[in-house]
């Protein structure tokens, strides 16, 4: 065995490079062709996504080229493609949506370039293509003739926001979530079910199936023989999968959540967490609970359960299931693995597409410990630690550690794989994921519980966070440093204010400064949701200002780090601007990068290789080798 070298922690040399963790490959979703068992995913790579596709005994062959970038345009995107016959529909960059055959085919715009489309699904004739549809201002389920001959048709209009549609396959139904401002997704949505008649289609009639303002539903599905919808409808804590027998009008659980989610917040399009067997008799379906998902079936007719092997990984997302044999494809990972495609079948799991660094040797990959801790009200906050991994180097006494704040904040950050984590591990550095309350994974009591304190609350679980891991001897108590992105820099910003001390640095990537300018600014999405995070103005105006980092840049001692993109339509460059310009002469240690070309989180290689080479630069200078 191999003696380990001694080495300064933070310092150690890595295999690992800012390239390397860059990951030039993304998989972000995947999908069986309707006709055959042909597996099509997306790679997004330095920001342009890539339709890929495997056919049984075949070579991967890539579908889309560099002129166009598979990517939904709808809010934070999703619900990129979807298939019918042998042809492909996709939504692109540019707002388009694209048809093109699988086998020979040209991609050929089917929509005028104006607004943008999500979740594109084909009638089962093949005639129409129903999809969701917004202009930045108003959202609908527009008709599309699928040869891109006529205008598209307004079919469902009235509600804020539309999600999931689905066609009956008799094609006489359709079905799609609703929902208004102020809320959210997994506030409170509506289940509509609509009856189709003449051509082009139009809604005769349509009903609430399910769901209201305090209870959420998300993906809807008709079992291929018509004669169900299923849905997953939260209930308490968890969310139960329901069936609605459509002849009869009965409706039943035929999963209770007990402990687990069956679903995830619906930040974008097109999430998909079960799927129905190709003969109906089962539907499989992925649990979560605490950032730890696992794979089950359950028998439509007895109710039965059982898990099926997905070891080893730890994080399952966006299921396929197959409707031509019991198969099911989805995206695969765990902390020492990278993101993959993977099919499931009665043999075991297969690994279709792999993502990036799959070369290092395992000593690379730090292996999680959970960490749980209690702050003043008593109540429990959780997390992940991963301690400094490198199988060439040790080092005596405690490790730097980051803490790690999720955007959202209604989020998670799940037990899976990280680049910039297994950057800085392999280097030396301890990392913790805060799952602080308001994060997903945990119950709808955990997941409510930074409602009207989004300032307050997560900055508090931050701050007790650090003191878990001094407490626990995990991490040097002189070398903290504090990283969040989007809702997770406001998190560090208050945190440097209200726990001056406690951090050594604050990295913020895109973050809220102003919640006043926040409100006027950000996209239509989230428009309201600060009104159920903070408050609602002008009532909560107090809060508004008290939980505004702008307004305290004052007491910031501790060294800063900025970075933004310049087309973010989210969190625009004003939100960063103005914190830099609050601190920037105070002879407080600062850097500020903006990114040009970059939105809301950060896709170009060359941006993330810079990003990685600053950071760790900056780190050097403020905290290793600072006073």
């Amino acid at each position: 065995m191999e003696i380990k070298k001694e080495h300064a922690f933070g310092l150690w040399p890595s295999l690992v490079t800012a390239a390397d963790a860059s990951q030039k490959i993304r998989l972000e979703d995947v999908q069986f062709n309707s006709t055959d068992s042909t597996i099509l995913w997306v790679e997004g790579r330095s920001g342009t996504g890539v339709l890929v596709r495997q056919s049984p005994g075949d070579a991967r062959r890539e579908l889309t080229g560099p002129l166009l970038s598979v990517r939904g345009g709808i809010g934070y995107g999703g619900g990129e493609f979807s298939t019918h016959g042998g042809d492909i529909y996709f939504a692109e960059k540019s707002g388009l949506l694209y048809r093109m055959n699988l086998e020979s085919g040209h991609p050929v715009p089917i929509t005028p370039a104006y607004g943008a489309f999500a979740d594109p699904q084909v009638s089962p004739d093949g005639q129409w293509v129903l999809s969701v549809f917004s202009d930045g201002k108003t959202d609908l389920l527009s008709l599309i003739d699928s040869q891109g001959h006529e205008w598209p048709i307004q079919l469902v209009k009235g509600s804020d926001f539309y999600m999931s549609p689905r066609w009956h396959p008799a094609g006489k139904f359709i079905a799609w979530i609703e929902w208004d401002h102020p809320n959210m997704p997994w506030d409170g949505t509506k289940l509509m079910l609509g009856r189709l008649e003449g051509s082009p289609p139009h809604l005769v009639d349509w009903h609430s199936v399910a769901g209201d303002v305090d209870q959420s539903v998300y993906q809807p599905e008709f079992s291929s023989d018509g004669r169900y919808l299923s849905y997953i409808v939260s209930n308490g804590e968890w969310e139960d999968l329901v069936l609605l027998e459509l002849q009869t009008g009965d409706t039943r659980v035929l999963v209770e959540g007990d402990g687990f989610h069956l679903c995830e917040p619906a930040w974008v399009q097109g999430i998909r967490s079960y799927g129905w067997s190709y003969d109906n008799h089962e539907i499989l379906y992925i649990r979560n609970h605490g950032g730890l998902a696992s794979l089950w079936q359950v028998n439509i007719e007895n109710g039965e359960t059982s898990q099926l092997e997905t070891s080893p990984y730890t994080w399952l997302t966006q299921i396929s299931v197959s409707r031509h044999a019991k198969e099911a494809a989805f995206l695969a990972s765990a902390p020492g693995i990278p993101s993959r495609v993977v099919r499931w079948d009665a043999e075991g799991l297969h690994t279709v597409a792999y993502s990036d660094l799959e070369r290092l040797p395992d000593g690379y990959y730090s292996v999680p410990v959970p960490l749980e801790w209690t702050v003043e009200d008593g109540s429990t906050v959780y997390g992940t630690y991963y301690p400094p991994a490198n199988p060439d180097y040790t080092s005596d006494g405690l490790p730097p550690a980051i803490l790690y704040i999720h955007g959202g904040p209604t989020s998670i950050q799940p037990v899976t794989f990280s680049a910039e984590r297994l950057f800085f591990t392999s280097r030396g550095y301890a990392w913790l994921d805060v799952n602080y309350r308001g994060s997903s994974g945990y119950g709808r009591t955990y997941l409510q519980s930074l409602r009207h304190r989004w300032g307050e609350a997560d900055v508090e679980d931050a701050a007790t966070a650090a003191n878990a891991l001094i407490e626990n001897r995990l991490a040097d108590p002189n070398k903290l440093i504090i990283r969040g992105g989007s809702a997770g820099g406001y998190t560090v910003l208050n945190a440097l204010i209200h726990h001056p001390g406690v951090f050594k640095a604050g990295l913020c990537l895109y973050g809220v400064s102003n919640l006043f300018t926040l409100v006027q600014d950000t996209h239509k999405f989230e428009l309201h949701y600060n009104d159920s995070m903070v408050g609602e103005l002008p009532e909560a105006a107090g809060k508004y200002h008290a939980w505004s980092p702008v307004f305290h840049a004052a007491k910031i001692q501790d060294a800063l780090a900025v970075f933004q993109g310049a087309v973010d339509r989210i969190v625009p460059p004003a939100q960063s601007e103005e914190i830099v310009n609050a601190v920037r002469g105070r002879g407080i240690p600062l850097l500020y990068k903006i990114y040009e070309g970059e939105g809301h989180g950060f896709r170009k290689a060359e941006t993330l290789t810079d990003y990685y080479h600053e950071v760790e630069r900056f780190l050097q200078q403020f905290v290793l080798f600072a006073p």
